[in-house]
């Protein structure tokens, strides 16, 4: 795919952005998003283990996103929201809406470093639907790459020996699939549009359609589990605008080795926060899965440059 968009020259609403490459700061950027896009799932299994359900924690996070964004929005105005891609920004609404609940949910039916283990798998996700759905050459030894990958999904699941729901991991394998599919969106919107206008537009659509869900589970908070709630928003807020930076920066296949630090960090949180210790076949299988991610994503970057992607290079999962 083109670096240039054509819907975007031929408007004038829209300008083409340069985007140099930076691996230093990109990876700065993208080590900073870790850190929140951690302390953000730690939040989440706080409050649903507080008794939020994980729908009506992803609607306060949208919403407390919205009025982090606002103020920005409002400076910004109708001209700094103007853009040709509102079909692209209205399908990546539906998608990461979809991702985020299922996200959310598997946090709270899974340990966190399990959860955030398994979210490693959308490169291959992309890989699949790529081939099936877009037509485009996948080889050898990148489809060697995908099963490999998702061997390791079984080392950490190890069916009928772990005790890890079967549901559960169905839930966080169900939210890297739509999470491969949100990241590309990402990566293509983010060529013509700004990071803040990227945010924005998620948290104005996302708001709205994500309390439907909430309202079939609905509790009302306390002022304390507002307070997390807040911070939820306001965290994830943070990460996301990061990770898009991050990705504005430098490209993906550059800085993909460093979002395997999220989940060091997740291990952490949920070590020293939930008393959550995981196995050594989860690290085994998150090394297979993550080793193999990033093998097919430098494949994905070396199929691009001699035009036989028909995608951008993959991102690494965002959850949230």
């Amino acid at each position: 795919m083109n670096d240039r968009d054509p819907q975007a020259e031929a408007s004038p609403a829209v300008a083409v952005l340069p985007r140099p490459s930076n691996i230093v700061v990109g990876g700065g950027w993208m080590l900073l998003a870790c850190v929140l896009f951690a302390i953000m799932t730690g939040l989440v299994r706080h409050v649903a283990d507080s008794g939020v359900h994980p729908w009506e924690i992803a609607f306060f996070r949208n919403f407390f996103s919205l009025v982090v964004m606002a103020p920005w929005i409002l400076q910004a105005g109708v001209a700094g929201l103007r853009t040709a891609r509102l079909p692209l920004y209205t399908l990546r609404a539906f998608v990461g809406m979809t991702s985020m609940l299922c996200w959310f949910w598997s946090v709270a039916l899974l340990p966190i470093t399990e959860a955030t283990a398994l979210g490693f798998t959308a490169p291959f996700f992309v890989t699949i639907l790529a081939a099936l759905i877009l037509g485009e050459v996948v080889r050898l030894r990148r489809w060697t790459a995908v099963i490999i990958g998702f061997l390791g999904t079984l080392v950490i699941l190890r069916p009928g020996e772990s005790d890890i729901p079967a549901f559960g991991a169905a839930v966080a394998l169900g939210a890297a699939a739509t999470q491969a599919a949100s990241t590309i969106m990402i990566k293509t919107l983010s060529r013509t549009e700004s990071p803040n206008a990227i945010v924005a537009y998620m948290t104005i659509y996302l708001t709205p359609m994500s309390l439907v869900p909430a309202l079939f589970v609905w509790s009302t908070p306390s002022w304390e589990q507002l307070g997390w709630l807040f911070l939820v928003g306001f965290v994830g807020t943070g990460a996301h605008l990061c990770f898009t930076r991050a990705l504005r920066a430098a490209d993906a296949s550059a800085i993909m080795p460093i979002d395997f630090a999220r989940l060091v960090f997740v291990a952490i949180i949920g070590m020293v926060v939930f008393h959550q210790i995981p196995s050594v076949w989860t690290w085994v299988g998150a090394a297979v899965i993550f080793g193999s991610g990033v093998y097919v994503m430098r494949r994905e970057a070396i199929a691009a440059r001699e035009g036989r992607a028909k995608i951008p290079p993959i991102e690494p999962p965002a959850t949230g």
